[in-house]
């Protein structure tokens, strides 16, 4: 699935990716490959992403919107 992190300022991140685990407002929670749409407000916390070949990547953000169709996520964080 494809990934894409966008802060007000520049594209943090964007590629293929095995997982995801967001911090939702409501709970935390993950993203794999055929997930039910969803778009969720997100609070502070970290954005674990697990990509292809198996690489760790974290970022922490103060809030925002992820929403996930067709296996994209698209995530507009603060």
């Amino acid at each position: 699935m494809y990934l894409e992190i966008i802060s007000p300022d520049k594209k943090l991140y964007s590629g293929e990716v095995k997982s995801v685990s967001l911090p939702g407002s409501e709970g935390s929670f993950g993203v794999l490959n055929n997930h039910a749409p969803i778009i969720s407000s997100l609070k502070s916390g970290i954005i674990m992403v697990i990509d292809n070949e198996q690489a760790s990547h974290t970022f922490t953000i103060n809030g925002g919107v992820a929403e996930v169709l067709k296996n994209k996520i698209v995530i507009l964080a603060e």
